[in-house]
């Protein structure tokens, strides 16, 4: 968590509802088919948008009724009728993964905060409604955990992303901390780097627990599985202070103690929320 894919779906998580495993899986399935489309191989740009249009086309046919031939995308309109599931998020999913295909920075927050709403967003959606939790409120705060964990994703994969030659950090932010992000990854932009990224993590944080009540609000399995959520987000940004920000040579990820202090982290939330 994050993970290299959706990082945001809990697939397989033994604490997912077994009656919920197949619709889980197939929006899944069509989430990181469309990602891959758009990140992965050697396709051109224009294959990669003709590969994402055709998804379009396909839950344009979703909407219509009717029958699709291939069986990823009949999957998923039967999780469509049976859970009576929008397809906007869908949608959003994809115009999120086109953008990645012809947009490789962002000139502001707000701007990659718009893209968050649509790369990452959906899925908490799509988690609440498939759990009939999708109020306002649940919404809102689930926005906040999923833009956080986005953003958060990109914070722990700087280096990942800057040989792919894409910069998810604000162009705005760079300029303010004087880091040219042609040296992004070079020892003289380090102390400015520490600087800016020590911003970027405190305004991620700060997103995640703006969202971290849903967790608490939420009964049962989904309460706890999110709340791990919450708590590995917050792991990974405790990672990337331990390592002073220098994720070129110190890549965050989660070790099997994390994950154990995940869990505990998780039940002390709980308790919190009993005091209060």
């Amino acid at each position: 968590m994050p993970v290299d894919h959706y990082e945001n779906f809990p697939v397989a998580s033994i604490l997912l509802p077994k009656r919920l495993r197949p619709a889980v899986e197939a929006i899944y399935a069509f989430a990181r088919s469309a990602d891959d489309l758009a990140d992965e191989g050697d396709a051109t740009p224009e294959e990669r948008l003709a590969a994402l249009a055709a998804y379009e086309a396909a839950l344009a046919r979703i909407e219509q009724g009717a029958t699709s031939h291939e069986p990823m995308f009949e999957r998923l309109a039967q999780v469509v009728r049976e859970y009576d599931m929008p397809l906007k998020p869908m949608y959003e999913l994809l115009s999120a993964f086109k953008q990645d295909v012809m947009v490789s920075r962002y000139q502001t927050f707000e701007t990659l905060l718009d893209y968050c709403s649509r790369s990452a967003n959906p899925v908490g959606y799509m988690m609440l409604h498939l759990y009939g939790a999708a109020d306002e409120e649940n919404v809102r705060d689930s926005d906040a955990i999923c833009s956080a964990l986005q953003l958060i994703n990109f914070l722990q994969d700087v280096a990942i992303d800057l040989h792919k030659e894409r910069i998810y950090i604000p162009l705005e932010d760079l300029n303010r901390y004087a880091v040219s992000p042609a040296a992004l990854d070079h020892v003289s932009a380090r102390p400015r780097w520490r600087s800016m990224m020590r911003f970027e993590v405190e305004r991620a944080r700060k997103l995640l627990l703006s969202g971290a009540p849903l967790a608490l609000r939420l009964p049962g399995r989904i309460g706890f599985e999110l709340r791990m959520v919450v708590q590995g987000g917050m792991r990974i940004l405790d990672a990337i202070e331990a390592v002073e920000y220098d994720v070129f040579l110190h890549r965050p990820k989660l070790s099997k103690r994390d994950w154990l202090g995940i869990f505990w982290s998780s039940v002390r939330m709980k308790r919190l929320m009993r005091i209060n």
